[in-house]
């Protein structure tokens, strides 16, 4: 196991009507920027609790709606310009990772005085923030407990990571009942999600972090688990209790810390939503079964294995190879017959490969030191294999 330094100083207020804390950000200021997407906060009504209890506290609230499912640098842009025109003193997104990653470079970009596309593409020049605050409504990302945000310039086919300490939330609300209304395939993406970070972090390599393993194995099993109950009865409250839960943790570094590798499906799956605007979630799900078809060799074998006897339930006894085969079915089935998202790449939206030479350029310079060496060729066969 490596060495790691582990720090989370967000404060995670958990269930229903936890919605009340959001009187403590007066607290922090006198006034807030609230940050939030396509308006179904405003239609399910936690828009309107939210408003009711930042002005019962007596803030003062700006806002900032209509942020996208892939987040512009555009909406932080003008994020930023409200924060300095009305010497904002904290940012609040309510929504789901789209709305809380836009909040994040927000809050930082309100504190530099350049272009806030600068601190997405160097995560150095980030050199303070705002306190961020967010309401969770969508089980996926999260980034209600983490230092990143991915931002897209839409312009020029650009999608990037960031991220830095002070971007850490100060406090996040995360109501398990405020996902109830989220259409079934928004659910379903944000499940996979979940699951392809847990696998960026469970696919390592890195020798004695077995309780890191079996932490990430725990994660996938509540999603196998929950995961489908939810889709079935989107009010079911203990499936989206533990898949909101599952989310914060696979990402939070719990997982990682001391078994951390670069990611691999990540990079590819955010070139295909540069270019495409390709739903975050679908996009990981149609490339990792045939990333694992590519990772899986001599020498990872024994892992696939572990993933499909631990996770899957399957026969340790048999052949190895078969074994792994058969764990990588699984996943590919749980994808497409039990989450119901789409099987390719051609049924989102890519119907050619004139975008794969830019993508995987971009792609395999993000996957450096990861589980397997992965090259330009490589990022391109996996593309053609999800076609």
């Amino acid at each position: 196991m490596n060495n790691f330094t582990y720090y989370i100083p967000t404060k995670i207020y958990f269930g229903k009507g936890q919605i009340s804390h959001l009187a403590e950000l007066a607290d922090y200021g006198k006034n807030v920027l609230l940050v939030y997407g396509g308006g179904s906060i405003k239609k399910n009504g936690i828009y309107d609790s939210a408003m009711n209890i930042l002005k019962e506290a007596g803030l003062d609230v700006f806002e900032l709606g209509g942020v996208h499912p892939n987040p512009r640098i555009s909406s932080v842009r003008e994020g930023v310009k409200i924060c300095k025109e009305n010497q904002v003193d904290m940012v609040l997104a309510v929504g789901g990772g789209s709305s809380i990653d836009c909040a994040k470079v927000i809050a930082a970009g309100a504190l530099y005085d350049g272009d806030a596309w600068d601190l997405v593409k160097n995560r150095r020049k980030i050199q303070g923030a705002l306190p961020i605050f967010a309401v969770l409504t969508m089980a996926a990302t999260g980034s209600e407990m983490n230092i990143h945000a991915v931002i897209t310039d839409p312009d020029k086919n650009e999608k990037w990571g960031t991220g830095a300490q002070c971007m850490m939330p100060t406090m996040s609300i995360c109501d398990p009942e405020y996902s109830y209304t989220l259409p079934a395939e928004q659910t379903a993406a944000g499940v996979a999600d979940i699951m392809s970070h847990t696998f960026e972090n469970y696919f390592n390599g890195v020798k004695g972090a077995f309780l890191q393993s079996r932490f990430a194995e725990s994660v996938l099993k509540t999603c196998i688990k929950y995961g489908p109950i939810a889709l079935e009865h989107p009010d079911d409250y203990e499936a989206r209790a533990n898949i909101m839960w599952a989310a914060t943790n696979a990402i939070n570094g719990l997982l990682n810390n001391g078994a951390g590798v670069a990611w691999s499906v990540h990079p590819m799956g955010h070139e295909i939503s540069a270019f495409y605007d390709v739903t975050h979630g679908v996009s990981l799900s149609i490339l990792t079964p045939h990333w694992m078809r590519f990772a899986l060799r001599d020498e990872t074998v024994d892992k696939f294995v572990e993933y499909g006897v631990n996770v899957w339930g399957l026969d340790p006894s048999g052949d190895k190879m078969d074994i792994a085969n058969k764990a990588i079915d699984c996943t590919y089935d749980f994808f497409v017959n039990k989450l119901h998202l789409p099987a390719t790449l051609r049924e989102v939206g890519v119907k050619d490969e004139s975008h794969f030479d830019m993508m995987a350029r971009k792609a395999a310079r993000k996957c450096i030191g990861s589980y397997v060496q992965i090259l330009e060729p490589d990022v391109i066969s996996i593309y053609r294999a999800a076609m």
